[in-house]
Formats: C-alpha cells, sequence, structure tokens
C-alpha cells in the first residue's frame, strides 16, 4: 500500500499514543453524556457529578479532563457551532445568486436545528447566567453570520441591515418552531419560514 496515500487519509490532529487515545474516548464519552443531559433538561440539567456516576467512575476522575462545568459546557459549544459552520459555509459554497445562496443558508439552519433542537437552543437560546463564552465562539459565530452579509454585499449602504433582518427573521421562526410554539397551529410551518425568508430577499437576483 502507498505510504503517502495512507498517512494523508490520516486526521491531522489525530492522538498520537495510547494514553492520548483514552483521553480522546474519555472526553467524547463525556460530552455524549452531556449532550443527552441538555436534551433531557437544558442547561440546568447539566452535572459532571451525574456523568462520573453514569460513567461508574468518581467525579474527581472527570475533573481531570473538564476542569469544571463551565470548561465542559465550552467544549459543547464549541462543537455545535464548528458544526453549524460548516453546514452554513458548505451551503454557501454550493454557488448561485445570492436569493439562492440565502435560502440555502436559511434552510440548511432550519434542518440542522430541528435535527438538534438542544444543540441549537444552547447556542441562540437563553444566555447561560454567570457563563462566558470564549473567543473562539464568537469567531465561529461570526463565520456563520458571514456568509449572510457576502450575499447582500451587492448592496453596501443596506449589507448590515438587510443581513440582520434576514438572519432575525430567521431565528425568529427557527426558535419558536424548536421550542414548541407553533404545536396545535393550524399550518405548515415549513411553508411558513419558507415565505419569511422570500420576504427578506426581495430586490436579490
Amino acid at each position: 500500500m502507498d505510504e503517502t496515500r495512507t498517512a494523508r487519509r490520516q486526521p491531522v490532529n489525530a492522538p498520537t499514543g495510547p494514553r492520548e487515545r483514552y483521553r480522546q474516548q474519555i472526553r467524547a464519552e463525556v460530552q455524549e453524556h452531556a449532550w443527552n443531559q441538555l436534551a433531557e433538561a437544558g442547561v440546568s440539567g447539566l452535572s459532571l457529578k451525574a456523568i462520573a456516576k453514569q460513567m461508574g467512575v468518581t467525579a474527581p476522575a472527570l475533573y481531570r479532563y473538564f476542569a469544571s462545568r463551565d470548561d465542559l459546557l465550552t467544549e459543547l459549544i464549541l462543537a455545535a457551532y464548528r458544526d453549524l459552520a460548516h453546514r452554513v459555509e458548505a451551503a454557501a459554497g454550493a454557488g448561485g445568486a445570492p436569493h439562492d445562496r440565502l435560502t440555502a443558508i436559511g434552510t440548511v439552519i432550519r434542518e440542522w436545528a430541528r435535527a438538534n433542537p438542544h444543540r441549537y437552543l444552547l447556542l441562540y437560546g437563553t444566555p447561560v447566567p454567570g457563563y462566558t463564552a470564549p473567543a473562539e465562539a464568537t469567531d465561529l459565530a461570526r463565520r456563520i453570520f458571514a456568509p449572510v452579509q457576502d450575499a447582500f454585499s451587492h448592496d453596501p449602504d443596506e449589507t448590515l441591515r438587510r443581513s440582520l433582518t434576514f438572519w432575525t427573521r430567521v431565528h425568529g421562526v427557527i426558535s419558536l418552531e424548536v421550542a414548541g410554539h407553533f404545536t396545535g397551529m393550524p399550518f405548515d410551518p415549513a411553508r411558513f419560514f419558507a415565505a419569511e425568508v422570500r420576504s427578506t430577499l426581495t430586490d436579490l437576483p
């Protein structure tokens, strides 16, 4: 087998030894339990002690992998932002007219939110009291918003206003849907969302 081709398939940040691989496995397992906690009880239910009990280890043992609940929360937030940023950039990168790119961006955000409501609410729901996100989270949030601004860049005097209008309308509808506020209402949320997106894209090619 071509060793060069094999090396290229290895992840850039792959663990380099058994100890590091074990560390990454434990961190991944902790995060999986944490996502389950968020899905069941929201941020208030996030507990390293509870995760330790589920994993059959002592709480101090987990603090070797996450220094605090906020440290774990940061990892979850960054993971969610990275996933959404990748999807938004892929949607925008597919090309097409500004109208088509923005429609694709809005659609992919809604699809991601519906498939991952606890992740979406972690990013765009109520801020966690006393928690301050790191600069990397802000950078990732900008990556998600940047393709929206790029699509409106043909109108430099109105780029920010129109971008924010699109952004708030998209997230307003998605947030209400994810939180269950449309349940029982006699309309199709998907059609309503599409109409809201279209209403922000007037005069776009």
